[in-house]
């Protein structure tokens, strides 16, 4: 039980003992409401006063044990409420008031729903790169792993709509759906959709058949942790370099380079200039990677010196974190 939960229920066992002694006092010494209340607080509180009545044989029992159990749950209550303040419990619940504040001013976040394996994965990902993301999770263990790491969360069941929408999914840009069974992701996904039309959802797909479920509910992409760790696992063996390359490009802890997605926005000074006269490599340090037309789906690989860029054009780069970040600046993304 929750020290709030003993604290608050220790006050009604007191106040069960307070209004028990008052009828006591009322029955045995045959007093009104207001005196048999005066002898129940002088009783409780052992302070000596003179008693309103002649105390009887039963009322000097009944005294004895109204002090004995009072001064047990006083004295319980009193080492209750020194736990709540010394052992920093006040201030765990101020941060917890804080990060739930916090969540319901977050705007243009990515909500991860399920920090189980591939959840966690993400989660080091988003907090390396600084993303702004709240995770839902039911899992006491995982919750007490998310507040050590100081991340925001919901506690709750991810298919249930009220729990979605405590996390900000109105408000969200994004959705990971890393649940454990597809059923689940495919109603997050589904509600997700229903409540925010421009979220982008990534979700999990654990059988093969779910990839169409999914995208059919709504997931702009699906992804099978199986599919991926086989993919891995082929070209570690047949492709060992290329393999210990992109580890180091996209997954180590001592990250070097990475590979990021740009979005060319209004207002740059890139839109409807060529690739060569943008000089991003001379600007950046920026390797471009690939192209892709924001009115195609098609990617453009080793683009070429004389493709135009346009408003909504995505650039395929590698490099560097404060490389990558001059080129958000030049194409006016938001970082």
């Amino acid at each position: 039980m929750k020290l709030e939960h003993k604290i608050v229920l220790t006050i009604m066992v007191f106040l069960f003992i307070v209004l028990f002694a008052v009828l006591g006092y009322m029955v045995l010494l045959d007093l009104n409401i207001v005196d048999a209340l005066y002898m129940t607080v002088i009783t409780i509180s052992t302070v000596g006063y003179t008693e309103v009545a002649e105390m009887t044989q039963a009322a000097k029992i009944f005294s004895i044990f109204v002090i004995i159990i009072s001064v047990g749950i006083l004295g319980f209550l009193a080492s209750r409420v020194v736990s709540l303040f010394s052992g920093g419990y006040v201030n765990e619940v101020w941060r917890v008031r804080k990060m739930e504040k916090a969540v319901s001013e977050l705007k243009d976040h990515i909500i991860i729903c399920g920090a189980g394996e591939t959840g966690d994965y993400v989660i080091n990902q988003f907090l390396k790169q600084g993303i702004d993301f709240v995770v839902i999770e039911q899992d006491e263990d995982v919750i007490e792993e998310l507040h050590d790491l100081r991340v925001n969360y919901v506690r709750g069941d991810a298919t249930h709509d009220d729990v979605l929408m405590k996390a900000g999914v109105d408000r969200a840009k994004g959705l990971i759906a890393a649940l454990s069974k597809d059923a689940d992701n495919v109603f997050v996904v589904l509600t997700a959709k229903q409540v925010n039309e421009r979220i982008q959802i990534v979700s999990r797909a654990i059988d093969k058949a779910s990839h169409r479920k999914l995208k059919r509910a709504g997931a702009n992409y699906t992804v099978s942790p199986n599919e991926l760790g086989g993919r891995k696992m082929a070209t570690t063996m047949l492709k060992p370099s290329l393999s210990y390359f992109m580890d180091h490009v996209i997954e180590t802890d001592d990250i070097a380079l990475d590979l990021e997605e740009i979005t060319i926005q209004q207002g740059s000074g890139l839109v409807n200039t060529s690739l060569k006269n943008c000089k991003i490599p001379e600007k950046t340090g920026l390797i471009v990677l690939a192209i892709r037309k924001h009115s195609g789906d098609s990617f453009q690989f080793n683009p070429k010196t004389d493709t135009i860029l346009e408003v909504k054009d995505k650039l395929i780069v590698i490099g560097e974190y404060e490389q990558i970040k001059k080129l958000k600046d030049l194409a006016k993304e938001i970082i």
